[in-house]
């Protein structure tokens, strides 16, 4: 009797955790894993950097099961809405977007910046500053669209990913680059970013760069959007927030 009633609660238990893994959430989030130090991919293939190691925390917040595959960035919000992912990591919030996907709240915020050659004659960073001048862009980022907007007088060239824009321009090919401000940063301090240099940072549009960078999901599925946002909540209260952070950054990377 004793035997059979170990029997009945080793086979309880057994039962208890094939349905609290079957129960798991499961999560397909998709990264370009082209944006160091954000998000890039390491010698043996895997990925890595900023948003997939929150990305990874934010999961285990949560208590779901995340795989994380590349996704072209230009190509991400078609992919989420055609049900490819249930999750895009690190698009940044705007109006227009928003009318496509659910976004949580922002997860980093940083201004947009300029680079340009080392020995570059370029005094300023306004349109004036950058008129007739060759300026290279990531495509279907809001700094494609900020530079189209605000930098006509310019010639703005769309890449397919940034380290397309950033290998252009230490060819020579370009008179200057438009990216995130850490982004470029992050870039001078390499081997191949020591043909250029930071020309400065520019005040952002919240119409055209919106209130920092989140993670895009299905449209109308605001029930995962406040479990990532309290999860977001939860890693910048308990301090793991700050533990990613700091090892990427020297400052909050969240914003103000």
């Amino acid at each position: 009797m004793r035997l059979f009633g170990r029997f009945v609660l080793a086979a309880s238990a057994a039962l208890m955790l094939a349905t609290s893994a079957a129960s798991a959430e499961k999560l397909r989030i998709g990264t370009e894993g082209a944006y160091p130090p954000f998000n890039y991919a390491n010698s043996d293939g895997t990925l890595g950097g900023f948003d997939i190691d929150l990305g990874k925390a934010l999961c285990a917040e949560m208590k779901a099961e995340c795989e994380f595959s590349v996704q072209d960035f230009d190509g991400s919000i078609p992919a989420l809405q055609a049900g490819k992912f249930d999750a895009i990591i690190n698009i940044t919030i705007t109006p227009e977007r928003a009318e496509k996907v659910e976004f949580t709240h922002k997860y980093y915020q940083t201004p947009p910046a300029i680079a340009v050659p080392k020995d570059s004659a370029i005094a300023g960073t306004s349109p004036d500053d950058l008129k007739g001048k060759v300026l290279g862009v990531q495509s279907a980022t809001i700094h494609q669209n900020f530079a189209e907007q605000k930098y006509s007088g310019s010639t703005v060239k769309a890449y397919p990913t940034g380290d397309d824009a950033r290998t252009d321009m230490a060819n020579g090919r370009l008179d200057a680059m438009m990216d995130g401000s850490i982004i470029l940063t992050e870039w001078l301090k390499k081997p191949d970013g020591a043909c250029c240099k930071l020309l400065g940072t520019l005040t952002a549009d919240p119409a055209i760069h919106g209130p920092g960078v989140g993670i895009a999901l299905q449209k109308g599925n605001k029930e995962l959007a406040d479990k990532f946002n309290a999860a977001i909540d939860a890693l910048r209260a308990n301090g793991k927030y700050k533990e990613i952070n700091d090892k990427y950054f020297a400052f909050d990377v969240y914003g103000s």
